[in-house]
């Protein structure tokens, strides 16, 4: 059993109400140990030390004392990987042969990349004409912005956790982190690293809890909390709006998303298929940039079908250190009943099921776990429920269309606007049909092709702001111009 305590100024820090909760493993639905509820005490603690770590030595540091130190942390990380890969994969259940590629590595990344975007990004300059002739020279001075609150989800803990707080420390904030509920143990397990590195106290802060009345509300409530970063669903997303009203703080959200997955009749049928098939189901579908709305050129309609179901049909659940696994359970047995609540009203809605729809037979011990089937539907017609809001499981639907204009007015219909894949082999189509995407991503012939210095957000109600590359430098820090009379 393990004890996942708060992170508090440099220490281990238990809760002073008593309060804990357990945390299980969605694989079989086993004990993993008891976390320490934060309360309003420990929330203000942590948003004190935190704050009071920007006049210390944090905020005494050079950027490359600070590039260095940061470079250091992402090394014991990878030095530690044995670890931090165990701790994500109990906690989330996902096969360690998808973790120890993708979460573990690019957690570490974060830290190192960041650092070189603002050590290697300049800031503006300009001289202008005075009416003594003498002229003026305008400059940009970047200082960072403070406390910033990141409250971090479960579908990814490490990698989006690190995607905020790499850039928030690179630019010289400190931060407050408060991870979800579901996985807390890989930002426990990074406050020993940062120990371990040398980062001063107060500087890297970590407050376990649930939202309304615990740590998440007590943090993004708190009145010397500079800017709230946020991953997580849109409705959490607009109550912490509201709190960040009070005080004018900054905000940057990546919220929900119902993404749709454009394929002609034109594409590289093999790579689509294939394509899709992760974007889809990979990480049990728990991914916002998951497609979970497909569309099919009619030609190639059944053909592409039959394809995703077979490929579908051939994934293999199990424990998450066979390595010939490549599907794991939900998150949580809460967030099995709320898909599988999805998987019923799809047939109510008139959904053919082509494949799943339930839940499968693991074994005496694993039939506790958080496990359901990847599941494909076909027929359901586009004002149905299960079109319109987000499953955040292993499923899709599978619509023909037949001309561009018809596609884009279907993918485009949705509240959402976060991501979207196109597949054709027809450069100047796919172009086309990109820039019609009320989407903050398109991928061609891809999915999940990150540069980390690109933009990253979503439009609507996926999100608000930009995150990766110089985009987060101006959530992260506070620009402020010089003007110089000569």
């Amino acid at each position: 059993m393990k004890e996942f305590k708060n992170f508090i100024n440099g220490q281990f820090v238990t809760s002073s109400s008593g309060k804990t909760f357990e945390n299980r493993c969605p694989v079989d639905n086993s004990v993993i140990g008891t976390v320490h509820e934060a309360g309003l005490q420990e929330v203000d603690m942590a948003v004190s030390a935190a704050k009071s770590a920007m006049k210390g030595p944090w905020g005494e540091m050079t950027q490359a004392q600070r590039t260095a130190l940061l470079n250091k942390v992402a090394d014991r990380i990878n030095e530690r990987f044995d670890e931090f890969l165990e701790a994500e994969c109990l906690d989330t259940g996902k096969p360690h042969k998808i973790a120890s590629h993708i979460d573990i590595p690019r957690g570490a990344a974060n830290f190192k990349a960041f650092s070189e975007t603002v050590a290697n990004h300049p800031t503006e300059a300009f001289h202008m004409d005075t009416p003594d002739g003498l002229g003026a020279l305008n400059y940009g001075h970047r200082t960072p912005k403070g406390v910033i609150a990141v409250v971090s989800p479960w579908n990814l803990p490490l990698l989006l956790m690190t995607w905020k707080v790499g850039p928030a420390l690179a630019c010289g904030n400190t931060v407050v982190v408060k991870p979800s509920e579901e996985t807390p143990a890989t930002a426990t397990l990074l406050g020993e690293v940062m120990n371990e590195c040398g980062v001063p106290e107060g500087v890297y802060n970590v407050v376990h809890g649930f939202g309304p009345d615990s740590a998440g509300a007590f943090l993004t409530e708190h009145k010397d909390v500079d800017a709230i970063t946020f991953t997580g669903e849109t409705r959490t997303g607009e109550i912490i709006m509201r709190a960040a009203s009070v005080g004018l703080r900054n905000i940057s959200m990546e919220c929900g998303g119902k993404n749709p997955g454009i394929v002609f009749a034109d594409c590289d049928l093999d790579k689509a298929v294939e394509g899709t098939l992760r974007s889809a189901f990979v990480n049990c579908g728990q991914v916002c940039l998951g497609t979970e709305r497909v569309y099919v050129e009619r030609p190639l309609f059944d053909e592409f079908v039959q394809r995703l179901k077979e490929g579908v049909e051939k994934l293999k659940m199990g424990r998450p250190e066979d390595p010939s696994v490549d599907f794991g359970p939900l998150v949580s047995q809460e967030h099995k009943d709320k898909v599988l609540s999805y998987y019923k009203l799809a047939v109510e809605e008139g959904a053919t099921v082509v494949t799943g729809g339930g839940v499968p037979e693991m074994g005496d011990a694993l039939n506790a776990g958080a496990w359901v089937e990847p599941t494909i539907w076909t027929d359901l017609p586009d004002d149905a429920r299960l079109i319109k809001e987000e499953v955040f499981g292993p499923c899709c639907h599978i619509r023909p269309f037949d001309s561009e204009d018809e596609v884009v007015h279907l993918a485009n219909n949705t509240n959402y606007g976060l991501s979207a894949a196109v597949w054709t082999e027809n450069s100047a189509k796919a172009s086309r049909i990109a820039e019609q995407l009320e989407v903050g991503l398109v991928w061609i012939n891809s999915w999940f092709l990150r540069d980390l210095r690109t933009a990253f957000g979503g439009a609507k109600e996926s999100g608000i702001g930009r995150e990766g590359g110089v985009h987060g430098l101006e959530f992260y820090t506070e620009t402020k111009n010089i003007c110089i009379k000569f």
